[in-house]
C-alpha cells in the first residue's frame, strides 16, 4: 500500500514538474515586442516617409475608411493622427492566411520612449499607450575644460543633456563666457538607458565646478516645497541676476567707454556686452521685472527694456523679434524667453547687445555684484548638512551605496 502511494506520488510529482518546466519554457520563449507576442506575427519596422498619412499607410494593409475614422476618434486625446511626422518609425504586426495578409497591430513610436499601439483584431479597433522599459544608472563623471563646457562634454563622451543641466544649475554663479582652460567639474547624475542606448539624464545629485581656482558645489535640497541647488555653506546658487541672457554663445565685444563702432567707424562709448549667436537664439530675462520699452530704433534695431527690483533696468538690442505676449507693462520672470537674437539696426551680424543700468547710469553687466537668494533656513539646516556631507563625500571620492543620497525626502 505504501509503495503504491509512493508510486502515485512520484508519478504526480513528475507530471507536475514537467508541466511547470513546460510552462517555464513557454514563458522563456515568449518574445514580447511592445507587449505583443512577436512569435505570432511577421514583424517589420519602417520609417514614415515624407507626405505619408495614416490613411495611406493603413490603406496598404486593407484597413478601410470606417476603421480609420474610428481610430481617429480614439486617438484624439493621446496621439492625433494628423501629428504623424516624417522620419518617425512604426512597427507592423501582420499574419498571413491562405488568401491574404492581415494587420493586427501597428505601433507608432512618438519618441524614443513613448509609443502608441493601434490594434485591428476582427471588427474591433483599439488603442493603448506604452513606454519602453528605461533603466536608471547612477553615474559620476569628471571632465577638464579645454575650450568650453560643451566641448568638455563631447570630448569626455558624456550625455549632451548634461551641458544644459550644468548651465541651468550654475547660470547665476559661473561665468560660462569666462571659462578658463583647466577649469573642471565633477557631477553625479542619473543616466537613462533602453538596453544599451542612452536616452537622456534624470536628476543631478550633486556637482562641483572648479572655476578660476575656486570650488563651487551644487547640493540638491528641497526648501519651501521646491528643489534648488545650494553652495556648501548653505547659500543659494540662485542669484538676483542671471550671468548671461542667453546660452551657447561667445562674447564678441565688451563694455567700453570708447570703442570703434564696427559700422560707423567712429570711437564712441559701448555701454553693453555683445553676445554673438545664431539668428533666432532665444534671449531670456536676466531677472524678474516689468517690460517698460518695446520699440525699434534706426541704430539699435528692435529694443526691449525691463525694469527690475533694486532700481536696475536691463536692455536687449538688435533683436530679430519679440516672444509671444511681450508688451509694455507685461510682467516677466527670470529666465523667461523674451525675444530672439537678430541683426536689426546698425549691425554687422547676428548678436545681442545686452545692457544694464542702475538708477539710469550704465554699468558693466560682467561686473555686477550678485546678491544671493534666501539661504537654507535654520529649521532645515540639520537635514541640509546631512545631505551636503554625503554629496560632497561622493563627489570627492568613493562611498558605499548606503551612504549615497537617492531620496531627499528620507534624509
Amino acid at each position: 500500500m505504501k509503495r503504491t502511494i509512493y508510486t502515485i506520488f512520484t508519478i504526480f510529482s513528475a507530471i507536475l514538474f514537467m508541466a511547470c518546466s513546460s510552462e517555464g519554457k513557454r514563458e522563456e520563449k515568449e518574445n514580447l515586442i511592445f507587449g505583443i507576442n512577436a512569435d505570432n506575427y511577421n514583424v517589420e519596422r519602417k520609417k514614415v516617409e515624407s507626405g505619408e498619412s495614416w490613411s495611406k499607410i493603413l490603406g496598404t494593409y486593407g484597413i478601410g475608411t470606417q476603421k480609420v475614422l474610428r481610430l481617429d476618434q480614439l486617438t484624439r486625446e493621446i496621439c492625433p493622427l494628423r501629428t504623424i511626422r516624417a522620419g518617425s518609425y512604426y512597427t507592423t504586426f501582420t499574419r498571413q492566411d491562405s488568401t491574404s495578409v492581415h494587420l493586427d497591430h501597428i505601433v507608432y513610436e512618438k519618441n524614443i520612449i513613448d509609443y502608441v499601439v493601434f490594434s485591428f483584431v476582427g471588427d474591433s479597433v483599439a488603442v493603448r499607450e506604452g513606454q519602453r522599459e528605461v533603466e536608471i544608472r547612477r553615474k559620476k563623471s569628471t571632465a577638464v575644460i579645454s575650450s568650453s563646457l560643451w566641448g568638455a562634454i563631447m570630448e569626455s563622451n558624456l550625455p549632451y543633456a548634461l551641458a544644459s543641466e550644468m548651465e541651468d544649475i550654475y547660470q547665476w554663479t559661473v561665468d560660462f563666457f569666462g571659462i578658463q582652460v583647466g577649469d573642471r567639474f565633477t557631477v553625479i547624475y542619473d543616466e537613462k538607458f533602453i538596453d544599451t542606448l542612452s536616452v537622456g539624464i534624470g536628476r543631478v545629485w550633486g556637482a562641483k565646478f572648479t572655476h578660476r581656482g575656486k570650488d563651487i558645489y551644487a547640493i540638491p535640497f528641497e526648501q519651501g516645497g521646491k528643489l534648488q541647488y545650494w553652495e556648501a555653506d548653505g547659500g543659494s546658487l540662485r542669484k538676483q541676476l542671471l550671468k548671461a541672457p542667453l546660452k551657447f554663445t561667445r562674447i564678441s565685444s565688451k563694455f567700453s567707454h570708447s570703442r570703434l563702432h564696427p559700422v560707423l567707424k567712429k570711437y564712441r562709448p559701448h555701454h553693453g556686452v555683445d553676445y554673438a549667436a545664431p539668428s533666432g537664439t532665444p534671449v531670456r530675462a536676466v531677472a524678474d521685472g516689468v517690460v517698460t520699452v518695446k520699440t525699434y530704433k534706426k541704430a539699435d534695431g528692435n529694443i526691449l527694456k525691463i525694469k527690475h527690483p533694486g532700481n536696475l533696468t536691463s536692455g536687449y538690442l538688435h533683436l530679430r523679434g519679440f516672444a509671444k505676449g511681450i508688451k509694455v507693462g507685461a510682467k516677466v520672470s527670470q529666465g523667461q524667453i523674451i525675444g530672439y537674437v537678430g541683426s536689426t539696426g546698425y549691425s554687422t551680424g547676428p548678436h545681442l547687445d545686452f545692457r544694464l543700468w542702475k538708477g539710469g547710469t550704465p554699468i558693466n553687466p560682467l561686473k555686477v555684484p550678485q546678491k544671493p537668494s534666501e539661504p537654507i533656513s535654520k529649521d532645515n539646516r540639520e537635514r541640509f548638512d546631512k545631505v551636503r556631507m554625503r554629496v560632497m563625500a561622493e563627489l570627492n571620492g568613493e562611498i558605499p551605496d548606503s551612504m549615497k543620497v537617492t531620496n531627499l525626502e528620507t534624509i
